[in-house]
């Protein structure tokens, strides 16, 4: 196991990692972009900068991990480890993601990116989408109750395909939860 240790300017792609376990660890500006990272052990880990679009993440614990202006484009975070998984976004880009099935309880999504991302199933309770661009995310028969949703931007949801009790939304963003039935909203 790698502990307490900083990696900066390193391209995973090409030399892999020496260890799969990481212990409070900061990775700056490096490039994990495809690197199979599955069977890792991430814990108290801050990845930022970093380009992890398409990383393989199959079984890999991900518990106390920050993700600051990343990369992770086309990442299916539906087949980490769902034990102690706990995550934050801030300032990603998470366009065509996938969090099926996760228990995303309090997650912070701020200033990402979310476009045509896959939340279906995904218990969201509690979270917040801060400044968020959700062009195209799927929510389907998803827990979000209690999600804040009033500074985000371009969602569609069904209230009538997920739980929405007490989530928050704004005036401007009515459109995104009556979008199906074509009506006019003037705000």
């Amino acid at each position: 196991m790698i502990e307490e240790k900083v990696f900066e300017n390193i391209d995973f792609t090409d030399k892999g990692l020496s260890d799969n376990e990481f212990d409070n660890c900061t990775f700056i500006n490096c490039n994990f972009s495809n690197v199979n990272l599955s069977d890792f052990t991430l814990l108290e880990i801050m990845f930022d900068h970093c380009n992890l679009g398409t990383a393989k993440l199959n079984d890999t614990t991900l518990k106390d991990v920050e993700f600051k202006h990343c990369n992770l484009m086309g990442v299916d975070f539906g087949e980490v480890n769902k034990i102690l998984l706990s995550l934050s976004f801030e300032g990603c880009r998470l366009d065509l993601s996938s969090f099926y099935k996760l228990k995303l309880k309090a997650t912070r999504f701020s200033k990402c990116s979310i476009k045509e991302a896959d939340f279906t199933e995904t218990d969201l309770s509690k979270s917040v989408f801060a400044e968020c661009d959700l062009d195209g995310a799927i929510f389907d028969r998803s827990n979000l109750e209690k999600v804040d949703f009033t500074s985000s931007d371009n969602y569609s949801i069904d209230p009538e395909n997920n739980r929405l009790k007490k989530a928050k939304f704004s005036r401007s963003g009515l459109h995104g939860l009556l979008g199906k039935h074509d009506i006019v909203i003037e705000i």
